[in-house]
Parts: C-alpha cells; sequence; structure tokens
C-alpha cells in the first residue's frame, strides 16, 4: 500500500482536466497529458495504456516490456504482474482515482556483495481517493491492505520482512500563499523483521529481529509547490539532451525560480508502540517510541529539526556492570537541529550565476564566496531542550553553537540535574570495586563544586566556550583563551625585542648569581624586574 501511494499521488498531479465525457477522445488527452511527463516511451513500448471503461478511463500497467528492455543487463531480471487504475472525473470538476494494485512479484539484481534476490507479496492493496486538476493533489484519498511480506537473500545476509493490516490516509487543501497543504497519515499492525547475518570472514554470524504490534507515520506539509514541480518534470521530459537544456537555459532558471521555495515546510514522525529488538547479547526494548523530523523551504532563515523520543527503556543487565543499572535512563526526549539557515541567497545566486555552456556551470572563486557569505550570516546549531531520565535521576540541557570566523565555534550549553547526588552515591559505590571508577569519582565531586543550586535543588551549569579557546562555567572563567600564534616572531624589530629581553633575562641570572637576589631575601635587580615583567606578560597569554 505504501509503495503504490506515491505512484498514485504522482500520476493524479499530471491528470489534465478533462471534460466530463468519457470517451476514446479523452482517453488520448489523457495519454497525451501523461507523455508530457514521463515521456512517450512508456506509451511505446507498453507499459502503459489508457482506454475506455465504462464510465471511467482505465491505466493498465504492465511491467513485462520494461522487464525485456531490462533483460539485455543479466545483472537486473524482476517478475511483477500487471494492475491497474481507473479515474472518472465528476460533476465538481474534481476526479475519482482508485486502484488495485495488490501484487506478488520477485527481483533480482547484482549489488556490492554479489548477487541479490528479493520477494515481495502486497495483498488486497487498494487505494482510493478525490484528486483536484485546480491543486494538482488530492483533496482526499485512502488506502488499505490485508498484509506484506518481503524476502531479501544475498550472499552473506538475508531479511524477512512483514506486516498486517494497514491504512493510510491523505488530504490536502489550498495554501495561503500557493501550493497546497497537506497531511498523511499512515498505520501497519503486527510489523517484524528479522535478519541473519553470516560473514565468517569478518568473524559476524548471528540474527536480530525487530518487532512492533503497531507503526504509524504521519506527515504534514505546508505550501507544497505541486505545480511549479510538475513544470519542471515537464521540461525534464522535453529537453532530454544537454544540447536543448543548454540552449534552453534560461527558461529553465525560470522554472527553478518558480518552484522556491519548494515547500514552506514540511514535518514527519515515525512512531512505535512496545518497540523491541532482540540481539545476541538479549533484547531491548521501549514503550514508546519515535523519531520526526521536520524542514524549512528555501528561506532566508530556515530551521531543521530532528527528534528522539522513547520511553520505558529497556536493555540487558547481563553486560552491564551491577553498578550501572540504577542509572540506565528509562526515558529519552532529544532534540536537536539547525537555525537562521539561509538557503534562499544561496539558491537564486546559484540560479542567476550558471551557465550551462561552461565547464564548470559555476566557478570555484563563487561557490566559495558563495559558501563564505553563507557562513557569514551564522546559522546555528541547536540543541533543543533535551531529557534523560531515570526515576529520581533527570539529567537536562539546551544550547546553540555558532561559527563567527570559521572553523572553531562559540557554543553555550546549559545542563542541569536533578538527583545529582544519586549519580555520587553509585559511583561511590562502584568506586569500591572498580579501579576506574575510584578515579572517576573525585571528578564527580568536582563537577558538583562547579554547579550552581537551583531554587528547586537541581544543580545547573552554564557552560561557555569561545572560537578563542576560552571556557566559562556559571561565569567562572575554567580556561582563558588560547595562546596567540605571532607568525612574525623572530623577524624584524620584534625579533630585536626578543634578544632584548633574552639579554635581560642572562643578566638577570647572573646579577642573581652575583648578589643572591634570588628571592629569598625579597631584593631584585633591574634586570631582574624586566624579567618578571616579560615573564608576566607571557603568562597573560596562557590559559
Amino acid at each position: 500500500m505504501k509503495r503504490v501511494l506515491p505512484l498514485v499521488f504522482v500520476l493524479a498531479l499530471s491528470a489534465p482536466a478533462l471534460a466530463q465525457t468519457v470517451d476514446n477522445q479523452g482517453a488520448k488527452q489523457l495519454s497525451d497529458n501523461l507523455a508530457r511527463y514521463f515521456g512517450k516511451q512508456i506509451f511505446d513500448i507498453g507499459f502503459l495504456k489508457i482506454s475506455v471503461d465504462g464510465d471511467a478511463y482505465k491505466l493498465a500497467f504492465d511491467f513485462k516490456p520494461v522487464a525485456a528492455l531490462l533483460a539485455k543487463d543479466q545483472s537486473f531480471k524482476f517478475d511483477v504482474p500487471p494492475y491497474s487504475m481507473l479515474t472518472k472525473p465528476r460533476k465538481d470538476g474534481q476526479w475519482d482515482v482508485s486502484a488495485d494494485t495488490s501484487l506478488a512479484g520477485s527481483l533480482d539484481f547484482t549489488g556490492p556483495q554479489g548477487p541479490q534476490h528479493i520477494d515481495l507479496s502486497i495483498s488486497n492493496n487498494k487505494f482510493s481517493g478525490v484528486y483536484d486538476p485546480g491543486l494538482a493533489a488530492f483533496v482526499s484519498g485512502t488506502g488499505s491492505m490485508d498484509g506484506m511480506t518481503m524476502k531479501t537473500r544475498e550472499a552473506k545476509q538475508e531479511a524477512d520482512v512483514s506486516a498486517g493490516a494497514g491504512t493510510a490516509t491523505i488530504m490536502a487543501t489550498k495554501a495561503a500563499n500557493g501550493g497546497i497543504d497537506f497531511t498523511v497519515a499512515q498505520k501497519v499492525l503486527s510489523f517484524a523483521e528479522t535478519i541473519k547475518v553470516n560473514d565468517p570472514e569478518n568473524g559476524l554470524s548471528f540474527p536480530a529481529s525487530i518487532s512492533s504490534p503497531e507503526l504509524s507515520v504521519d506527515a504534514t506539509g505546508k505550501g507544497f509547490k505541486t505545480k511549479p514541480l510538475l513544470d519542471l518534470l515537464a521540461f525534464a521530459v522535453a529537453n532530454e539532451s544537454d544540447e536543448k537544456v543548454k540552449a534552453n537555459q534560461a527558461e529553465f532558471k525560470s522554472l527553478l525560480l518558480a518552484a522556491l521555495p519548494v515547500w514552506e515546510r514540511i514535518d514527519g514522525t515515525y512512531r512505535f508502540k512496545d518497540f523491541a529488538v532482540e540481539s545476541p547479547v538479549g533484547k531491548f526494548g521501549a514503550t514508546q517510541l519515535s523519531t520526526a523530523f521536520g524542514m524549512d523551504g528555501v528561506s532566508q532563515s530556515g530551521k531543521v529539526d530532528y527528534a528522539i523520543k522513547a520511553s520505558g527503556l529497556t536493555v540487558p543487565h547481563q553486560m552491564l556492570p551491577a553498578w550501572t543499572v540504577p542509572l540506565l535512563p528509562t526515558d529519552i526526549d532529544l532534540n536537536f537541529g539547525g537555525a537562521d539557515i539561509d538557503l534562499d541567497t544561496m539558491a537564486k545566486k546559484a540560479i542567476e550565476a550558471f551557465d550551462l555552456n561552461k565547464n564548470p556551470p559555476l566557478t570555484d572563486e563563487f561557490g566559495n564566496g558563495l559558501v563564505a557569505e553563507f557562513l557569514a550570516k551564522k546559522p546555528k546549531v541547536v540543541l533543543g531542550h533535551s531529557t534523560v531520565k531515570n526515576g529520581d535521576i533527570e539529567v537536562a540541557m539546551e544550547g546553540e553553537m555558532t561559527f563567527p570566523g570559521g572553523e572553531k565555534p562559540d557554543a553555550t550549553v546549559t545542563v542541569d540535574v536533578a538527583g545529582y547526588d544519586k549519580i555520587v552515591d553509585a559511583l561511590k559505590e562502584a568506586a569500591k570495586s572498580d579501579e576506574q571508577m575510584a578515579q572517576a569519582f573525585p571528578f564527580a565531586l568536582a563537577v558538583k563544586g562547579f554547579g550552581k543550586t537551583l531554587p528547586d535543588g537541581r544543580l545547573e551549569w552554564v557552560i561557555d566556550t569561545k572560537a578563542d579557546g576560552s571556557v566559562k562555567v556559571n561565569g567562572a572563567m575554567l580556561k582563558g583563551p588560547d595562546a596567540v600564534q605571532d607568525d612574525s616572531a623572530g623577524q624584524g624589530d620584534n625579533a630585536d625585542q626578543d634578544d632584548s629581553a633574552g639579554q635581560g633575562a642572562n643578566q638577570d641570572g647572573n646579577s642573581g648569581g652575583d648578589d643572591g637576589s634570588n628571592g629569598t631575601d625579597n631584593s631584585t635587580g633591574d634586570g631582574s624586574t624586566r624579567g618578571d615583567s616579560s615573564g608576566g606578560a607571557g603568562a597573560k597569554l596562557q590559559p
């Protein structure tokens, strides 16, 4: 089911707004319209055929011609049964679309590890939806399947994937600033995957499995530019040769600009219930596990966000020291990403500047300047508020990092801990039998000394590091700036001054030997004073 939705979506996006009468002329018009986006070859070889079927148009897909073409390359073969879609116009100008893509097929090809074989079966896989030509999108759609299995075989690994019943929905509306806003939701029951690795050359031979009684996927998009993207696809089909693209690069640039920002925002989340991993070292699990990703479109201040959340974490204890068990996290919530990312300026300048008639289309100087301008706007690496918990212990952190002068970053991270004394107690107990923990225990006490006690009893550390190498913790300088490297040392006037300083030091040493001004009687000569001043200045450069 999840594999047919993208194909149905693309085909429906390119469907024309035909007259309501279903006839052979309409079938030809639909064929011509699809050929604009996918080329005429798919019709010429018989891969796709459109005909009238009652009050609807039937799109019949036959994979045999494609298999015959690929059979010329003995390293790639596949066997997939034909399937069809039905689409018919509605009185409101929209279109009904339906498909049954149940299949049982196979694929053979040669990969990096040698021959590979895949068997795929999807039972009772169906889709139906309503497509709006004005939006170039489905305003509604539902899909379902009874089950799916997939087996892969290669020289050093086997994998079996299965899933039970599944459902999917899709909806779209017109976006305020152009394009569409959409939502997609999918749920699959009884997901399972088993992997068997047999690689004696590298000493690997083990089974592993992943399972979840319920897997769900949710995605949302705002301002997705469906029509401009279809225009780019049509341009690619109409200008297949490099010569045509070069001759029409002005149109190409115009289409690229029209497609920006591609979308305003896209977000997606995978969720697993009762997630379990069986491995040779034991069972790992989580009652809830999710991963999320979000990304702004091409903008002047874009964001990228990632999140990993898990609750009810369990890990096998037999491989761990007993003292670590009370400290193992049971819940995690990690959030990170980037901010202030200006892709808009880069994209527009690159589109304006590239010339396909030159090699390379963009010069290295232009590319380096573009990157320098991008970094000058100080994009951020962001650690959003994140937590790791276990009972009464919670570690929370958040911060951000920029690169103001190049490779070395400025970074600020705030860490606060509830239950720090419990961590110290666990390390203290471990120190009785573990030499490494005995060495770590004093460090844990020292770290506590740097902390600030908050009103709720939590300990907080605000860590501020600069590109110059300095480090502050809660405002106190823990490490000063790195020593400044003077490339002119030993040359010109500086060299003369260095020599004079050296002579002064020698004089100091001689004076100290002659008159006893070595610090035992608090007496120094002029040379000694100069030596101390020179040494003091040098010391200020040290952390």
